[in-house]
């Protein structure tokens, strides 16, 4: 479903631009999705408007016919790209599994604030994105999915999850049309 509105408490998610992922092969050019994701996290942030950094420290078990990660990280491999200009008030989610919400607080934060829609960027689509959104979703948060401003190791992968799964999670749009609406809203109520 196209892009139509925003609510006035919106919040931006902006899953697992890390360092150890960044310089990972993907569909889309890397830097593109950086500099849309920064320009989201730039518009919510001068409206006042929660800026959530979501990063990935780890992994669920997994299934026990696949061996279980053992062992530390890469020094710097989570850490947040500099790009994203972390600000102070950003929120931060350190996450060991796909989606953003599965243990952690952030739909206690989210909600403490106000929050009643999130718009989602980030890598990788089908995965990390397509399950932050899916668990929004399942918390009762409306949903918005920023197509440009995503990628997937696979095409297909990315298309998949843009054009089959996201219309029944919520509304899709570019980074220039989540913006415009940020431009049109009123937001003396909104902070």
């Amino acid at each position: 479903m196209p892009l139509s509105m925003l609510d006035p408490k919106t919040a931006l998610i902006v899953v697992d631009l890390q360092k150890g992922i960044v310089g990972q092969s993907v569909a889309h050019p890397i830097g593109e999705i950086v500099a849309r994701a920064r320009a989201l996290a730039d518009a919510f942030r001068e409206r006042g408007l929660p800026v959530v950094l979501v990063n990935v420290a780890g992994g669920a078990p997994g299934r026990t016919e696949q061996p279980r990660q053992t062992g530390s990280l890469a020094e710097g491999w989570a850490d947040l790209i500099p790009e994203l200009n972390r600000q102070p008030d950003d929120i931060v989610v350190t996450k060991r599994t796909w989606g953003a919400f599965a243990s952690t607080d952030l739909e206690a934060q989210l909600k403490a604030r106000g929050v009643t829609q999130v718009a989602i960027a980030g890598v990788a689509t089908a995965t990390g994105v397509e399950s932050t959104a899916r668990q929004a979703y399942e918390q009762g948060f409306n949903v918005t999915l920023a197509v440009d401003a995503m990628t997937d190791r696979r095409a297909e992968a990315h298309d998949y999850s843009v054009t089959q799964v996201f219309p029944r999670l919520g509304e899709t749009g570019t980074t220039k049309r989540i913006i415009d609406l940020l431009s049109a809203m009123v937001f003396g109520a909104a902070r």
